[in-house]
């Protein structure tokens, strides 16, 4: 359509589109001409724009209007809308969300209903577009649309590795003891279990380790994998390029959509996409998950590998993805948002983020974001970005029949540019943004960091170590250019080991029967750490030269601003549970106050009831003091419940205690 400009002719137009209603309804006061500013790599001739609650009415009817005749709408019904849409070429007008009826009513109470995407003519202006729509009293925002990014560089290292091979090399290796645990490539999955002596351990001529692990440094799925392993009714959504859904070690912990048929034409459960059986492709808005192009690396399925790769004697392990029995493992959702060269656009991931709280998702897994250019505020985000926020916000706050969390938890990657603040939505105040570390308690060199920062995981510090292996093991797509199993270092891979212990979590709440609010669950995952902090001093070198800061990572700069600590599951299962963590540190007596959980000691008598099973697993012993302290010596790491009993001469009450011991303890005294 070219642009027309005989006001009359537009005039006749708007009128054939509108009832006397809604002319009538429409407000009269404009915005003031709030300025939009557009950033510069926008989608050509696109907007979304958002409408106020009360012109629901008017854009429900000419939705329906173009519905009913077969036709697309091309405009709002809303006169003074549509006059600039016809002047500026406005040829396409379209609700971002469609419809779902079973999700309609949460829509709108959302305000959901009333994003619209709209295509103006290839030559249109779109910042004067943008002014002439956000001067509207109608309008409430306009913002570019825009592709969204990998937060990696799809050039930067990896090592495939097949399954043969992987159980040649596990052959050569003491297992790791995780009980019922066999999978081969668990021995290498640092990230899970860190005995400190690992292969990709670097020593100079001297035989003195200069780019080392250390015991501990992991996400303490061991204990953890005693308590629970996951649950099929807690769903992960997984917002990456596409996931290997016949991959033998992810097939059967793979979200399946039964009331949908691949390639039936259908949508036969009525939630406004066709045959999404597996998912859904939103690059191409079509239900074909796809992993095969050139330049897909396997990333989407590597960070599902992490959070649910099933534990069954072959590949890898995955957090929360079973113990090898039938339905034991958490499920995964394939929302695919990059695809090859291609990612969608805000719209587009908008959706997804609304499918996956649609259709049934706790837990929104994000391993991408916003360059850092672009956005540097919380205010700026929202503004630039707020269709984006609006469907993370719905994420969040949307209730889940069944589901151990009232809500949502979304887990964002902080970026790999090294940078001072971390990249959007991942600085989005309501969402969990995770830094990555090495395996030695200290950044990983691409991390970015900063105020935003929520929590830290292993994520990998290949460069570190110059060695593939110090790097996270995960699944990968099977096929000409891959071999199922790869080594990848990236914030991309840090979250996902957070994702994977909310999910192991929300199982262990489903198995006791507990529900917890999204706020409640997200402040229990970010006390669920390790200390940090007190690693961050000096300098990290990195040889050979030529890494970010000509090889040298200052750590001082990053205290304080990589998040809470190191997510542990168990610290995070024993929150669920109810029961405090308490952290010592290893061979180092600890005391420990009791009147943090009982209060007025004076009036009390404690005595600490360790069984022999605790205390050899431990090397535990206590001594009890008359001020209502113990003092606790562990000789060897590993955690254990152990039983505060007090007396006031009446009435006896007795609690289950934590006791978590590691290489070295949290700065904050070890109290969750």
């Amino acid at each position: 359509m070219k642009k027309k400009f005989l006001y009359n002719a537009l005039i006749i137009l708007a009128l054939t589109a509108c009832t006397e209603q809604d002319i009538i309804e429409q407000p009269s006061t404009p915005n003031g001409g709030t300025e939009v500013r557009l950033p510069a790599d926008v989608n050509s001739g696109e907007l979304l724009i958002k409408f106020k609650p009360e012109m629901t009415d008017i854009l429900d009817r000419t939705m329906t209007r173009a519905t009913g005749s077969g036709g697309a709408m091309t405009r709002s019904g809303i006169p003074s809308t549509d006059e600039v849409l016809e002047i500026l070429g406005g040829y396409h007008f379209e609700r971002i969300f469609p419809i779902d009826s079973k999700n309609e009513e949460r829509t709108r109470i959302a305000g959901l209903h009333l994003w619209y995407q709209v295509k103006f003519d290839e030559d249109t202006d779109l910042q004067e577009a943008a002014k002439r729509l956000s001067a509207l009293g109608e309008i409430s925002k306009v913002q570019g649309n825009q592709r969204i990014k990998r937060a990696y560089d799809v050039k930067n290292r990896r090592s495939y590795i097949s399954q043969s091979a992987l159980q040649q090399r596990a052959a050569t290796r003491s297992g790791v003891p995780a009980g019922r645990f066999s999978d081969p490539g668990l021995p290498y999955q640092w990230h899970y279990i860190n005995s400190g002596q690992n292969d990709f351990d670097k020593q100079n001529n001297a035989g003195e380790i200069i780019a080392g692990s250390s015991a501990g440094c992991d996400t303490g799925c061991y204990e953890a994998w005693q308590k629970c392993t996951g649950d099929p009714s807690v769903i992960v959504a997984v917002l990456d390029d596409g996931v290997m859904y016949t991959h033998p070690d992810l097939a059967d912990n793979i979200w399946v959509n039964e009331g949908e048929e691949l390639r039936a034409g259908t949508d036969a459960d009525g939630n406004g996409y066709k045959d999404d059986k597996y998912g859904y492709n939103f690059v191409t808005n079509t239900a074909n998950i796809s992993w095969t192009d050139v330049e897909d690396i396997g990333h989407g399925t590597h960070v599902s590998g992490t959070i649910a790769a099933m534990n069954n004697g072959e590949g890898v392990c995955g957090i929360a993805g079973g113990d090898g029995t039938k339905n034991s493992g958490v499920k995964i959702m394939i929302c695919q948002v990059f695809s090859g060269n291609n990612s969608v656009s805000l719209n587009g991931e908008a959706k997804a983020i609304k499918y996956a709280a649609d259709n049934g998702a706790s837990i929104l897994q994000c391993s991408w974001g916003e360059p850092n250019e672009k956005v540097t505020t919380e205010e700026e985000y929202l503004k630039k970005f707020g269709v984006q926020a609006d469907a993370i916000n719905y994420f969040i706050s949307k209730p889940r029949p069944g589901s151990p969390l009232n809500g949502g938890i979304a887990i964002v990657s902080a970026g790999n540019d090294s940078y001072g603040r971390c990249r959007f939505p991942g600085g989005y105040s309501k969402v969990v943004c995770v830094t990555s570390m090495g395996t030695d308690f200290t950044p990983s060199v691409f991390t970015n960091f900063g105020d935003a920062a929520d929590i830290t995981a292993p994520g990998g510090d290949s460069y570190y170590h110059n060695n593939d292996a110090g790097g996270v093991l995960s699944t990968v797509q099977i096929g000409k250019h891959f071999d199922g199993y790869a080594y990848m270092s990236g914030t991309s891979m840090s979250t996902p080991h957070v994702s994977g212990v909310a999910a192991l979590a929300l199982s262990y709440a489903k198995q006791l029967g507990k529900m917890f609010e999204p706020d409640e669950f997200r402040d229990m995952l970010l006390s669920a750490v390790n200390d940090i902090d007190s690693y961050l001093h000096g300098i990290k070198t990195y040889e050979p030269q030529g890494m970010v800061y000509n090889g040298k990572l200052d750590m001082d700069e990053r205290r304080g601003k990589m998040g809470t600590g190191m997510i542990d599951a168990y610290k995070m299962l024993m929150a669920v549970r109810g029961t405090p963590a308490v952290t010592v540190e290893q061979k180092k007596a600890t005391k420990i106050s009791l009147g943090k959980y009982y209060g007025d000691v004076a009036r009390l008598t404690y005595k600490l009831r360790v069984s022999d099973d605790v205390a050899g697993k431990l090397g535990l012993t206590c001594t009890t003091g008359e001020d209502g302290t113990v003092e606790i010596i562990c000789t060897k790491q590993g955690a254990g419940l152990v039983y505060v009993e007090t007396s006031n001469g009446g009435i006896d009450m007795s609690r289950e205690l934590a006791i978590v011991c590691r290489a070295k303890a949290a700065s904050n005294g070890g109290w969750l």
